[in-house]
């Protein structure tokens, strides 16, 4: 078995395991942010809390070495999140990921550059042969993010996903994978 690393480096980020006194800082930088979380599966927070169950939620994970393990994001030389990175092992050989960034900080190529580093770790694991992510049809920056890591895009998933800033209804969803 392997374990993915508890920290990692890029050359312009710095990618550690989340604390709960973080969540002041996600709440402020990217979590709070409509326009940040508008296509993702949870809604802006707008109290610190429940923000902060979620990061003890995440610790845990680590801790049992299982579902969903996240990484913050910092910009390097700093300890500030500013976004935020998860991998979810599946049965099969698959790894899934997951991203959301600040809103300051698109469009520089910093979510590609750490979804890289991953795409590249998880398909350097023996028993790992598919990395993968989606996105909702109309977030192109998305898709943009997965292919500047090396994925290629596979199709579209017809009513995969729900982002409840958008409604009740399942969404069409782009479909990005690297496989070895």
């Amino acid at each position: 078995m392997f374990r993915p690393p508890a920290t990692f480096a890029t050359a312009r980020l710095f990618a550690r395991q989340p604390r709960v006194d973080d969540a002041a800082a996600v709440l402020a930088n990217y979590a709070g942010d409509p326009d940040v979380t508008r296509f993702l599966s949870w809604r802006a927070y707008d109290r610190v809390e429940p923000l902060a169950a979620f990061l003890r939620e995440s610790i845990a994970h680590w801790e049992k070495d299982d579902g969903h393990l996240v990484w913050l994001l910092c910009l390097k030389g700093t300890d500030t999140p500013i976004g935020s990175i998860g991998v979810t092992l599946e049965g099969g050989g698959r790894a899934m990921f997951g991203y959301v960034l600040a809103k300051k900080f698109w469009g520089r190529g910093m979510t590609a550059e750490a979804l890289a580093f991953l795409v590249e770790w998880s398909l350097a694991q023996p028993t790992l042969h598919r990395a993968w992510a989606y996105c909702d049809v109309e977030n192109p920056a998305s898709v943009r993010v997965m292919e500047k890591a090396g994925m290629v895009r596979e199709g579209v998933l017809r009513r995969w996903h729900i982002c409840p800033t958008l409604g009740p209804e399942p969404r069409d969803c782009v479909v990005c994978a690297k496989v070895r």
